[in-house]
């Protein structure tokens, strides 16, 4: 597989996206096998080895969406240019978090959206927890 070398490379102007000097409707109108070309090793191996029938039918779907977001526990889907602007719910474990899709997250997996893990802020310590929680104001 040879890299293709672009010579119509110009300046970036702000408010135009852009991924490796192609803008969105170029993207779309690729193939996956020109797209692979584009992504970084992980995501290009995975795609040159085809995708699974559960990504297909996710992909199908996707294409024939009706008004509501499509729940999927697919985290390890890369976000092709033809999702760009869709409502998908991803699965985290315990629920499904709602992401729409932006053009700045093509190439990256859906998994990366949801996470799994919660932030922890813990509070202070409580009367009777430990010696040194008696110094803790209470007010």
């Amino acid at each position: 597989m040879a890299k293709k070398k672009r010579t119509d490379v110009g300046p970036r102007r702000k408010g135009e996206f852009t991924y490796r000097g192609y803008n969105l409707e170029q993207l779309k109108g690729m193939s996956i096998a020109e797209l692979c070309v584009l992504f970084p090793s992980k995501q290009r191996r995975k795609l040159t080895r085809g995708l699974t029938p559960e990504e297909e039918k996710f992909l199908s779907s996707l294409r024939t969406k009706g008004d509501r977001p499509i729940r999927t526990h697919l985290r390890d889907m890369i976000i092709l240019p033809e999702m760009v602007g869709m409502e998908i719910s991803i699965h985290n474990g315990k629920g499904f978090n709602q992401v729409e899709i932006q053009a700045e997250m093509i190439g990256h997996h859906l998994g990366e959206f949801a996470l799994t893990r919660n932030r922890v802020s813990h509070g202070s310590a409580g009367i009777g927890a430990t010696r040194s929680s008696k110094y803790i104001p209470l007010k």
